[in-house]
């Protein structure tokens, strides 16, 4: 609203300041990312945000609420996810005794009776309308993540929110939000998102991090650990990733890894530490197999010659 102080929209001057920002919360954005979220915050447009798991989405959304100040709103998406789980549905036990208080009291109108008892006060919020309806003059910042895993059916409702703020309760009519709120929408992509909700958002792919990106992200998530782990850590996750795994490791993976390698104590890497260490990095049974079969032909040795490794 327009005297609103500071609105969302006008918190940064440049990308710049964003990417300072979630910098400042312990995320470390590229050129590009902070690009993207810069301009949905100033057009106030959604960001959707595809890549593979693990490579630091979700962690977008959390670190831009941090950065705002503002409250995150999360709507895990998974399949068969309807509007009772998504938006609201009507508290029925509240109802039913609702009306028998009423009848008990002498109330006979039905009329009367259903008014009350379909009113705000006995409505369940879900994340979307919470969303929406949030009034304390800070937008939340609303999380719709893993949207891959709803049915196409959801995908066709978020149409309505996305693209004009509202959500229809038939008994109440159209809900709006008054400042629409921050809303970063993810993909693993394990299927394609329709076309018509791409066009409401703007769009990036977050890749794989460089080595330098992972390296200052593991300094910064794993206090403690030491440069020459990190760097290790860092040269041998990446080094997994070219191979042919069924799932490779992501940061998430690769920050998992050097918190247990510092849990026990390990300031560098041996192939007997990585062998018994190397759940916390691969999480199937094939990609182990795979991995321990590549140690055996010098994959550890390859990750510790390169360049990065050594710096």
């Amino acid at each position: 609203m327009e005297g609103t102080p500071l609105r969302t929209r006008d918190r940064f001057a440049s990308p710049e300041e964003v990417a300072q920002a979630l910098e400042s919360v312990g995320y470390i954005a590229d050129r590009a990312l902070a690009v993207a979220v810069y301009l949905a915050l100033k057009l106030e447009r959604p960001l959707f945000l595809e890549g593979q798991p693990g490579v630091g989405k979700t962690a977008v959304a959390l670190a831009l609420s941090q950065a705002l100040g503002a409250r995150l709103i999360r709507l895990q998406c998974y399949e068969g996810l309807d509007l009772q789980s998504a938006v609201y549905e009507w508290d029925y036990t509240r109802q039913l005794l609702e009306v028998r208080l009423l009848e008990a009291a002498g109330e006979r109108d039905k009329g009367q009776i259903r008014r009350h008892i379909f009113s705000p006060e006995f409505l369940l919020r879900r994340p979307l309308l919470q969303a929406l309806e949030a009034s304390d003059g800070l937008p939340p910042v609303l999380l719709i993540d893993e949207l891959d895993r709803a049915d196409e059916e959801f995908e066709a409702f978020l149409l309505e929110v996305l693209g004009d703020w509202q959500v229809t309760v038939p008994e109440l009519g159209t809900i709006r939000a008054q400042v629409p709120p921050v809303v970063v929408v993810t993909s693993n992509r394990t299927r394609e998102v329709h076309d018509a909700l791409k066009r409401r958002c703007l769009y990036c792919w977050i890749d794989y991090p460089s080595f330098e990106k992972e390296y200052a992200i593991v300094l910064a998530k794993v206090p403690g650990a030491p440069e020459r782990l990190a760097r290790q850590v860092v040269a041998f996750a990446q080094t997994v990733r070219e191979l042919d795994l069924y799932k490779s490791p992501g940061v998430a993976e690769t920050l998992d890894w050097a918190a247990a390698l510092l849990a026990l104590d390990h300031g560098s890497l041996t192939a007997e530490v990585v062998e018994e260490t190397l759940g916390a990095l691969l999480k199937y049974h094939d990609d182990l197999q795979r991995v321990r079969e590549a140690l055996r032909q010098g994959l550890l040795e390859r990750a510790l010659a390169r360049p990065e490794a050594l710096a």
